[in-house]
């Protein structure tokens, strides 16, 4: 196989694993059934017995937490309190549990112009305790929570608490909530005797209903530092973590979660019937505990703690898409604007690939000034590839050509596309993220006026016109000649991020600009050799 025929071979296949990774995901989009929340955990936390034992507080945390079982939560809770600050509105019902979270954002409003509500109706909510007695669980589930204080708290300028209470026949619970303007709140859990309980930060937040493939469900930080994802669907519901620092449900943009980086945290993962996770944290007589729901914005997690940044979490690549989205950042806080920053980081990208991509094109121009003399090898030792194979050798060799040279640039773009790709498609503040004020208003939606996916399509079609190619295979070259109107096709059929186009866009426009650099470079290195072939041949 003729090495420009690999490199395009190689091409191809970083496209259309792309058409397959992202096409895929928005065309059969992963569907679930509406199901009852608690309905799906008493499935999984029904007990044997019908009551716990007195050591369930000393059983592993998943056994525990098992025996305590909840009772269904038909109708909603009536609302004790609500929350307002600059960003949000958060309810809190008198089950002692954040009922709802609303963001009051423009930049966060649905199609409609609606306020999104981030918590699922039918789905466990926040601060939701479960004990493990079976007859005390059922019972917390029957009695309200009091508050004491005013039930309606502003926090627009400073924290603000709110002291929950519970009188069981046995216990007498009290939750004081400490919230913050941001979002984050500390949680201090009483209670009048010991008796084993287990608090969920709730099921992940549902503020993002796109097609394509994203990572939601359940993160945990453990104590050795390593971060656990555990993805909707792949919930084992045995899985524990002791000592934990973060235990964080999370969605696209949104989160809530627990920590604790003093102690640490025992920690628990429950699955639903349809195999989400679903976190518990295992709590004492005073349980202490830092929370934070609302957006994964870097700078909000960062001024609570610099570690929660650890929950912004991109996938599968998120070991590369991380320092990626750190030098944005930094671009970002340079010049102010989303769209000039992917601007700037792609010419980034494309300076340090460079001199790797200069030989790499470099090669790829001499071997198809070689294509004729390697179609008179192939015809002339048909019948012995060990002969063939010598003779290439000793031609890349005596024209310092490299038959592999081209294959290293293309695979070192594989990753870095595939990690920026997570962090354009995850990063929440592209969220109304203005490039140019009556065209791109929002980094995270769609072009109104699909321009960049044309462009996307124009320059990919250049960007051929322009590189050497050598196909062998009729099909794979019309393939590949039809590839730029197909993709400009998907990205105007599906709304891709115009922040994730732009790249694209751009990406190809330096691509096409060092592509003549490296034509007009070797078309001087090819004269010079040309003029001292001539002058040895003269002489």
């Amino acid at each position: 196989m003729e090495q420009q025929d690999l490199n395009k071979r190689l091409l191809l296949a970083l496209a259309l694993s792309f058409l397959v990774f992202v096409g895929y995901s928005y065309l059969f989009p992963q569907k679930k059934t509406p199901v009852q929340a608690e309905q799906n955990i008493t499935a999984n936390l029904a007990p044997k017995a019908a009551a716990a034992e007195p050591a369930a507080a000393n059983k592993p945390a998943a056994a525990a937490v098992r025996t305590g079982q909840a009772p269904a939560v038909k109708e909603k809770g009536k609302v004790l309190a609500t929350v307002t600050s600059k960003t949000f509105k958060m309810t809190i019902d008198d089950f002692g549990r954040i009922s709802q979270y609303e963001l009051l954002e423009n930049k966060y409003n649905d199609k409609e112009g609606h306020k999104v509500q981030i918590l699922g109706a039918n789905e466990v909510k926040p601060l939701e305790i479960r004990f493990s007695d079976t007859k005390l669980n059922d019972e917390a589930f029957k009695v309200p929570y009091t508050l004491s204080g005013t039930p309606d708290i502003d926090v627009s300028t400073s924290a603000q608490v709110v002291i929950l209470t519970q009188k069981l026949s046995t216990l007498t619970v009290t939750k004081k909530i400490t919230i913050h303007p941001d979002g984050s709140y500390v949680l201090d859990v009483t209670t009048s005797s010991p008796a084993p309980y287990f608090i969920t930060p709730g099921h992940r937040p549902m503020a993002d209903s796109s097609r394509y493939m994203l990572v939601r469900g359940a993160l945990v930080e453990g104590a050795d530092g390593v971060i656990t994802t555990i993805p909707d669907g792949d919930a084992k519901g045995t899985e524990t973590f002791k000592k934990a620092k973060i235990a964080s449900a999370f969605d696209r943009y949104v989160a809530t979660m627990f920590y604790n980086f003093k102690t640490g945290m025992d920690v628990s993962i429950l699955k639903t019937g349809k195999d989400d996770p679903l976190i518990f944290v295992a709590g004492g007589q005073n349980t202490h505990l830092g929370g934070y729901i609302g957006p994964k914005e870097y700078k909000t997690l960062y001024r609570i703690n610099p570690k929660l940044t650890n929950t912004i979490e991109f996938g599968w690549f998120t070991f590369l898409s991380r320092p990626f989205f750190k030098v944005l950042l930094w671009i970002h806080g340079i010049i102010g604007n989303w769209g000039w920053a992917i601007i700037l980081f792609t010419l980034l990208v494309k300076l340090t690939l460079f001199p790797l991509s200069y030989k790499g094109m470099m090669s790829m121009q001499k071997l198809k000034d070689l294509a004729p003399k390697m179609k008179e090898l192939k015809a002339k030792y048909k019948g012995d590839p060990a002969k063939l194979n010598a003779q290439m050798m000793e031609m890349y060799k005596k024209n310092g050509a490299n038959p592999m040279g081209g294959c290293l640039p293309m695979i070192l773009q594989i990753p870095v596309f595939f990690a920026l790709y997570r962090v354009l498609l995850n990063a929440d503040e592209l969220q109304g993220a203005v490039w140019i004020h009556g065209w791109i208003n929002n980094l995270a939606g769609a072009d109104p006026y699909y321009v960049l996916p044309v462009l996307m399509g124009v320059t990919m079609w250049f960007q051929q016109r322009i590189t050497p190619n050598n196909f062998t295979d009729p099909l794979q070259e019309k393939i590949f000649k039809w590839f730029p109107v197909l993709m400009a096709g998907m990205f105007i059929v599906m709304p891709f991020p115009s922040g994730l186009v732009l790249y694209w866009v751009v990406n190809n426009l330096f691509t096409i600009g060092q592509q003549y650099v490296i034509n007009k470079a070797y078309a001087k290195h090819k004269a010079k050799m040309i003029a001292a072939h001539k002058k040895e041949k003269d002489s």
